[in-house]
Order: C-alpha cells, then structure tokens, then sequence
C-alpha cells in the first residue's frame, strides 16, 4: 500500500505540467493585421501563392496565369510564368485555373502541375507542364494526368500540392448542384467529393501516372485506387503542417456548417449524410438514401461554425461566430508572431472574417476570430512562404496579396 500516494501525485505533476504548457504556448491567440504585401502590383482573382526554395514566389490568377512576383515588394511588374488564359478556364466563378504545385525537383527538371477547368464537356484537369529554355513555361509539353468529368460548373475542388511523402495531392469537390444530387461523395467509384493520392514519377501502361501502393482502397472491388479520403463537399484549400505533417483540409459546407477536418489515409468525412458534426439537412428531411453503405465510420471535423448566428446555440464551438463560405489555411510556423505558433489560421470567403484554433489530439484547445470581418475581402486562400510567414489572397479591388503580422 506504500505506493498508493504516488498515484495522485503523479497526477497532480502531470496536470501542472500541462498547466504549464498551455501556459507557455500563449494565455490567448494574438489579434493581426494585414499589410498590402505588394501595394503596387495590379492583380486579378489570386487564387495560390508558392515560393519556391531559391526565394521566387509565385501567385495563380483565376483567368488563366501563374506570375512571378517582383523581388522588391514595392515593383510593380510580374513576369509571366504560364499562360493558359487563351482557353478560357474561367467561365463561371468557381471554375478556371484553380490550382499549381511546382515539383520538389523543380530545380533540376522544370515541371509544374496545374489544375483548369475545361469545357464541351465540363471536366477538370491537371496536368503536367514543363518550363521551356525561356524561363517560361511552354503549354506545349503539356501532359495531361487526371481528367475528371463533372456534371455541374461548380465545387470543382481544384488545390494541388505535393506533401512531405513527395506524392501529389489533389482535391475535387462532389460536383456540384445541391445535396450531391449523384451521391458522389460517398461513391469510392468515382473520384468527385475526394482528395487523391498519385506518384507522378511512376507513370505506367495503365496511367500517366502511378497509385502509391500504400494508398487505402488499393486493391478493393470498386474503388478509384486514388482516392486518399473521401465524403468531402468542396474542399477549398488543404494543407500540410510544415513542422509535423498534418494534413488540413476546410470542406466548404451547404446550408448550415462549414468545417475544418484533419485528414486521415482512408477516412470518410460524412457528406452528404453529415454537414458538420450533425446530420444533414437533406438526412434530416427523410429524403437521403445513400446507396453505399460504406463500412469506414465518419470521421467529425476539428471545428466547425455555423451559417448564422442562430446556428451557433447548436454548436459546441458557440462562441465561434458565423460565416458562409470557409477557406482553408495553414499551421502558423514563422517567427515574426510568437503568440500564433502551432495555431491552424482559417478565414470565411463571404464574411472576410479570420480565425486560429490550437487542437491537440483532434481536440480544439483554444479558438477565436484574429482578424475582424471584412466582406469586401473576398478571402480566396491564404499562402505560406519558405519562412512559415502567412498570407491571405482576397479579391478586394481585384485582387491584394497581403501579410499577417501581429498587431
């Protein structure tokens, strides 16, 4: 019986520890601001920001280019990279050239990947592309890798990037229309309402491109070998913690709920039968007979938030505040915001309003607005640079790319 007293001291230690921890990780999140980070550049719809590992940075514009932008951040002139504006990406708001992930070995063999919409008929492509002698990149060696018919001009997905494994990441949105009226998202048949898994160094007879063996449904009866995860809406924007590898992904909700998940290999994340952590309207409404009864679970987001104020009281995330449209972020890793380190940074397209929340385990520790709403910003993304400093793209006066800094 000597040893029982320990039990509650041990506790004790570690609940003071973890007091203690909280403690030195921030009392609070920091309150930011935004600095027009290139005040002089003309911009339209910047959709992604990427720098590249010698310094360049690079943004994506919905019509069709991928710019460089100038060294000093006062200039005022960006260098054409790409140029597929000819095509006409852009028709209807949410399609275009939607996404762009330079090759970790860009240096060396000059491809670039990019994700467009197409039309007659709607489909979705990504493609690989290389950078001619000219610095440019010359649409000819264009090679087409994914092509995905979708029935309807929106939730097109559209954010490419290669993780810390070096595989290409893709989303793609259900589809569109209301309710996914094709139950695309919980079909592992079709790769609408998923994010994808590929090896493009590895193409073989039967792709341009390889499926990483370790990928979930390889080998299943009817499953797209691609798919990573699935059950997802419109994911508009996912991303990998710089410092540990967690996958992010904020899935753009319908009605009621808009939602961060973290990603798992596999996992199914509810749309349509859910919206959020509850069930959906069209569930709750009697009229959703999914026809694929998967045997994964759904996996519940990390946080969610509500429509409108009066969604709030339905959720434990109550003191969140409202929005309509979300888009994702990152991990905040730089130096320049001590008080915002480890927190995942998220803003509402419609609102303009930005949020950071620290998780542990999935579980949220800590969440609140950084940023005051602004609907004349039009969050697009938001960007990361090689130093973990962050970014948001809005589509205020055509388009700004400014900085977070602590206020």
């Amino acid at each position: 019986g000597a040893m029982k007293p320990l039990v509650p001291f041990t506790r004790l230690v570690s609940a003071l520890c973890a007091l203690a921890f909280v403690g030195t990780v921030s009392a609070e999140l920091p309150q930011l601001k935004l600095v027009n980070a290139y005040p002089n550049l003309k911009l339209q719809r910047p959709l992604w920001l990427e720098q590249l590992p010698d310094g360049r940075m690079f943004v994506l514009e919905q019509r069709g280019t991928i710019l460089e932008l100038p060294k000093n951040a006062k200039g005022d002139q960006a260098k054409v990279l790409f140029d597929i504006s000819g095509r006409n990406p852009y028709v209807k708001d949410e399609e275009g050239l939607l996404g762009m992930a330079f090759h970790p070995q860009f240096k060396a063999n000059g491809k670039l990947y990019v994700f467009y919409s197409a039309h007659e008929p709607l489909r979705s492509i990504v493609s690989e592309f290389k950078v001619g002698n000219n610095g440019k990149v010359d649409p000819a060696t264009e090679r087409k890798l994914v092509t995905i018919e979708r029935p309807f001009w929106n939730h097109d997905g559209g954010c490419i990037l290669f993780g810390p494994d070096g595989k290409l990441y893709i989303t793609h949105g259900d589809g569109g229309k209301r309710e996914d009226p094709f139950d695309n998202a919980q079909n592992l048949g079709t790769l609408l309402g998923t994010i994808m898994r590929i090896d493009v160094d590895k193409p073989t007879a039967a792709r341009p491109y390889g499926i990483p063996r370790d990928n979930p449904f390889v080998g299943r009866e009817g499953a797209r070998p691609e798919i990573w995860a699935y059950g997802l809406r419109n994911v508009w924007r996912m991303s990998f913690d710089s410092e540990n590898g967690d996958f992010w992904a904020a899935d753009v909700g319908q009605d009621f709920w808009e939602e961060v998940n973290l990603i798992v290999k596999g996992g199914n994340y509810g749309w349509r039968p859910r919206e959020g952590f509850h069930e959906s309207a069209a569930k709750a409404g009697g009229v959703l007979t999914t026809k694929f009864n998967q045997p994964e679970k759904f996996i519940d987001p990390v946080i969610e938030y509500p429509h409108s104020p009066a969604g709030a009281a339905k959720s434990k995330f109550n003191k969140h505040g409202h929005g309509l449209s979300i888009t994702g972020g990152y991990v905040y890793r730089g130096k320049k915001i001590p008080a915002l380190r480890g927190a995942y940074v998220y803003g509402d397209y419609k609102t303009g309003t930005v949020w950071a929340f620290r998780q542990s385990g999935g579980k949220v520790t800590e969440y609140g607005q950084v940023i005051a709403p602004n609907p004349i910003r039009f969050i697009a993304s938001f960007g990361e640079d090689n130093a973990g400093e962050q970014y948001l793209l809005g589509f205020e006066g055509r388009g700004r790319i400014y900085r977070l800094e602590a206020k």
